[in-house]
């Protein structure tokens, strides 16, 4: 009898799971238009079966929010390494995050190959201070094994409180052995926009992340670059920027591009999940500009250079970028948590997929560049610059190549390059 009211009550689960359209499915990167679902209500007769099963035989009893929740986090688990299940505390955390304050190390992370990796340290923070770089592998946490765990498990064992330590077992590439790294955890508070001015007139911008407050702060910035100098031309570096909000990396683009101009688009399988963003202020800032990117700028970071880059409206330089070009939408569960669920990729206004491709820089320069004489953009790059005097950018890039190996070699190339198209607006505009 009593295994055949827990039958009822899994036969009205599936009903309630087929009545709400909730799914299982394969990801796959960039939309091919082909729907397959079939066969879907047909197996839920088996996830019914397993959930008999372990409610009534697993050795301990099991509460059914925690039966519910792991078969909910294991389908996730299925489908790419941004869709995740978020319990009610979890989500909070997300909320905190994007405010540009929370507890913790001071990185992006993501999942891949079944470990979880470095998108990108927050720089001044501690993972920055302590040497962690885009592209570590981090394959244990304070001694437990990463393998086969979630972005958002990860995140909670990274978070604490302040003064509190954490102990990561990196795989870098180019080490030949595993290393620890322990990390004092700290508030970690974000400032979004740090900015000078280099000689020339020429504005260094960076900004670290997107959150609530970057577009205002990229305009005070600039406000305040102004005040004290005639700006000539604008750096924007996004090195190592994990991304954030689509609407502060399209509200930072809509900065600099003309009223009309596409910024980035999305496409997935609703049509509600397909929209265009384009710029809608009269006014944009239309200095020349390059922008610098390396391994760790990701998402917002990549529709920026995206749209900036195939509008013609800057240079980028610096290394492929990650390559994170998926839109998640938190869809809220009733008891408070939710799913982040992958349900739109980004697409460059040239039609580029950024997922798994990253945006691929006009002048490519390596991050980790052991600067030697000589070296110089090569032949392929130069003709990228020929609306530039392209002898001189060459002429700089010889120049600058001849430097001590701690200077930002990416940096020099991007003021050289600028130097030039600023020569040339000023000449355009006589």
């Amino acid at each position: 009898m009593k295994d055949f009211f827990a039958r009822k009550k899994l036969l009205a689960l599936i009903a309630i799971i087929i009545l709400t359209g909730v799914f299982l499915g394969k990801s796959s990167y960039c939309i091919t238009g082909k729907d397959d679902s079939s066969g879907l209500y047909k197996n839920l007769k088996i996830l019914a079966e397993a959930i008999h099963y372990v409610e009534t035989s697993y050795v301990k009893p099991i509460s059914g929010k925690d039966l519910i929740y792991g078969a909910i986090k294991g389908m996730m688990s299925t489908l790419d390494p941004h869709s995740v299940f978020m319990p009610p505390d979890m989500l909070k955390e997300l909320e905190v995050e994007t405010k540009g304050e929370f507890g913790g190390v001071g990185m992006e992370i993501t999942s891949k190959d079944d470990y979880i990796y470095v998108v990108s340290p927050i720089e001044d923070t501690p993972a920055w201070k302590a040497g962690i770089k885009a592209g570590d592998r981090i394959i244990k946490i304070d001694g437990v094994s990463t393998k086969g765990m979630s972005v958002m498990d990860a995140v909670k064992k990274l978070r604490g409180p302040k003064g509190t330590k954490v102990t990561i077992t990196i795989m870098r590439s180019g080490v030949d052995k595993p290393f620890d790294v322990t990390i004092v955890r700290d508030i970690i508070k974000i400032k979004s926009v740090k900015y000078e001015m280099k000689e020339d007139g020429i504005a260094y911008i960076k900004v670290r992340n997107f959150q609530e407050t970057t577009a205002d702060e990229l305009d005070k910035a600039l406000s305040d670059l102004s005040s004290k100098a005639k700006i000539k031309g604008i750096i924007l570096d996004l090195r190592n920027n994990p991304g954030g909000l689509l609407s502060q990396a399209v509200s930072v683009s809509e900065r600099f591009l003309p009223k009309g101009s596409l910024i980035v688009y999305t496409k997935g399988r609703d049509e509600r999940d397909t929209m265009r963003f384009v710029a809608k202020s009269d006014k944009f800032y239309d200095y020349p500009m390059v922008v610098l990117v390396n391994a760790g700028s990701a998402s917002a970071s990549e529709i920026v250079t995206g749209a900036l880059k195939a509008n013609r409206r800057a240079i980028v330089v610096g290394e492929r970028t990650f390559g994170k070009g998926s839109v998640q939408s938190i869809l809220p569960l009733s008891d408070g948590s939710a799913i982040k669920l992958t349900t739109a990729y980004y697409y460059t206004p040239d039609g580029t997929c950024i997922e798994e491709k990253g945006i691929i820089p006009d002048v490519e320069i390596p991050d980790n560049l052991v600067a030697k004489e000589g070296h110089a953009i090569r032949e392929e790059e130069l003709k990228k610059l020929k609306e530039g005097n392209v002898e001189e950018v060459e002429k700089k890039i010889k120049e600058s190549s001849k430097l001590d190996t701690k200077e930002d070699y990416q940096l020099k190339v991007a003021i050289s390059i600028l130097r030039v198209l600023v020569n040339k607006e000023l000449v355009d505009r006589k």
